[in-house]
Order: C-alpha cells, then structure tokens, then sequence
C-alpha cells in the first residue's frame, strides 16, 4: 500500500486508498484529519511544545483529488501556540481547522493525579476487527482490535486502533496523528443506528489531549446520542496502554439511507 499523502511544498497528492466508507470519491476523515496534524506540527516553534487540541471542521466533502494546504499562526504565545490549517481543492476551502500546542514542560504532580488506568483487555488479547463493514480503503491501513462490541455493531463500543502504513510520504506518523486518526472513528465504534439503514457523517472532529499517546495503539472507548431532529454526537474516551489520555467528539448529519 502506498501512502495516503505525497506532499511537495504546500501541493498534496491524494493515493485512492484515502476513500472512506460513504462515497468512493470521497476520503476518509481520518486522512485529512492526518494531513492537519501533520501541517500543524510542521509549523515551526520557539520552545519544545505538543498537540492539545485539534479542532477540524468539514466544510465539503474532501475528494480523492489533489490539493492545497494553506498553513498560518493564529497566536503565538511563551506556552501555547495556535495554527489554522485550511485543505482546498480545486480552489475550494474542504476542510478549515485550527490545532493548539502547548509548551511541554515537567511538572511534580501531587500522588494521584494522572490518567485513569484502562481495565479493558489490550490490543493482544482482543478479537481481530476485519473492518469489513466500513467497506472502506482507508480502513486496510488500519488494524483494529475490539475489546468491547464489534466494529459496527450498534450501542457502546471499545476498539483499538493501530496505523500499519505511512500516511505522509518520507514522514513518520507522529503520535498525535495516530490519537486524530484513531479518533474520527468513534460513529462507527459505537453507533446507536444500523449502518444499512441509516448514515450517520460527522461534519466535525475535536480531539483533546491531556498527553501524548505512547505506542502504536490507540483505544477508543466510546457512546453515541443521537437527537430528534438530524443531529447527533460520537463520544469517545482515549487511551494507550498506559491510561487514558484524551478526548474525541463528533458533531453527527443523521439521515435515513
């Protein structure tokens, strides 16, 4: 599998393996969601800093096609730093994101306070996730793990996630863009609808981040709500095999198929 993005200055060549399970033109949230963080930590910084939050708005459906990333600081501060990131195709702003950094500095935390162990089984002991269901390209890069539900299956869900090929061509993937990746999964980890009879698209993703994540594997653990009137949210709790460490959230488009 080649990977996902090749990047030359700020034009990006999109591979047909980003495409997700809803429109074969169309990619996979995850992917552009990498492309983001890449974008953002790309961005040069004054003093060692990590990912907090990352905010990513999908104005339009990002196609499987070539495109623009327009990068710029928002504010520049000694502890943070905030950058807007916007991905355009043929002209046309898809996706508009903004990701904030935090000065990485050591703190003596009073005993107790830190990440909730996870009391889940690890990614070894869990059910191979195929993934099947997603018919989606994208989802061949991935492995999945499910040490709650099934990938798919409706009600509340806890899968593992692990990135298997490069995203970025001549990059690592970094940890934060496996916590992004992981996290645009969360409606299909815990729907609350059937995936035959009904789409359930997030039109956002907001990821935060109390830590870097460690290791290759991330651990959603999620819910879904769904609201009377075409809205809905994916809610997932993060987690490496040291703890938990974040957030994800997902603004839902509810229709019937």
């Amino acid at each position: 599998m080649h990977p996902i993005f090749s990047v030359d200055g700020n034009r990006v060549v999109t591979s047909p393996d980003a495409a997700g399970p809803w429109d074969p033109r169309m990619q996979h949230g995850s992917a552009p969601a990498a492309l983001v963080v890449w974008a953002a930590e790309a961005i040069p910084i004054a003093v060692p800093m990590h990912v907090a939050r990352v905010t990513i708005d999908l104005m339009r459906p990002v196609p499987v096609a070539p495109l623009t990333i327009e990068s710029e600081v928002l504010r520049e501060g000694r502890k943070i730093q905030l950058c807007g990131i916007r991905l355009k195709a043929d002209g046309v702003v898809v996706v508009s994101a903004s990701v904030l950094k935090i000065k990485a500095q050591t703190a003596e935390l009073p005993p107790g306070i830190g990440g909730l162990p996870v009391e889940l089984p690890g990614p070894d002991q869990c059910l191979v996730e195929p993934g099947d269901l997603a018919n989606s390209p994208f989802v061949r890069s991935i492995s999945m793990r499910a040490a709650r539900g099934r990938f798919g299956q409706t009600g509340p869900g806890a899968i593992w996630f692990r990135v298997d090929h490069p995203l970025i061509a001549g990059s690592a993937v970094s940890q934060a863009m496996r916590a992004v990746v992981a996290s645009d999964f969360s409606n299909g980890t815990s729907p609350a609808l059937d995936f035959a009879k009904w789409t359930f698209i997030n039109a956002d993703l907001t990821v935060n981040l109390a830590r870097q994540p460690i290791g290759d594997w991330i651990l959603l653990n999620g819910e879904s709500w769904i609201g009377p009137d075409g809205a809905g949210l994916a809610m997932s709790r993060l987690a490496d095999q040291h703890g938990y460490f974040g957030r994800a959230v997902q603004s839902l488009v509810i229709e019937k198929r």
